[in-house]
Parts: C-alpha cells; structure tokens; sequence
C-alpha cells in the first residue's frame, strides 16, 4: 500500500518543481559569475602601454578618459594619477 510520500514522490508536478530547481540554480551558476572577466591592469612603463591600455586603466579608476584624447593626452593623466612607489 503506497504512503503519501510514495504518491508524492511519483508526483508529475514534483519531478517538474525538482527540474525547474536543478535548472535555476545552474542558470545562476553560470550566469551569476563573470562570464567574460576584466583584462587585468596594465603594468610597466606607461611609455609602453597602447592606446587601449591607457584608457581601460583610466576607467577602471573612474577617470573618465575621453574618446577624442590623443595617446600623449592619456599617456599624461595615467602618470599624473600614478601611485609613487615607496622607498
């Protein structure tokens, strides 16, 4: 004689409520993360840095580079805003 957890356990709604769990959690699993992570910051000489380089590196510091800067313009404001190593 099958219990209330036997019926419940064969139950069509249950298997779909247990599906829709497994999917959600690995929709979050995937899409929760980054899925294409940042480029790490450029490092050396800002001499040697390309124009891309110097503008990501402005951004990620909420320096606002402007699109229409010239490369020595950024090269600039990236040393001015350069954190001087102690001694």
């Amino acid at each position: 004689m099958p219990t209330p957890l036997d019926k419940a356990l064969n139950s069509k709604n249950t298997f779909l409520a247990f599906t829709g769990i497994v999917t959600a959690v690995a929709a979050w699993s995937i899409w929760g993360q980054d899925m294409f992570p940042k480029e790490a910051d450029p490092t050396g000489d800002p001499e040697t840095w390309t124009y891309e380089e110097m503008r990501r590196w402005l951004a990620a510091r909420n320096l606002h580079p402007n699109s229409k800067d010239t490369r020595e313009q950024l090269l600039e404001r990236v040393k001015a805003n350069l954190r001087t190593p102690r001694a």
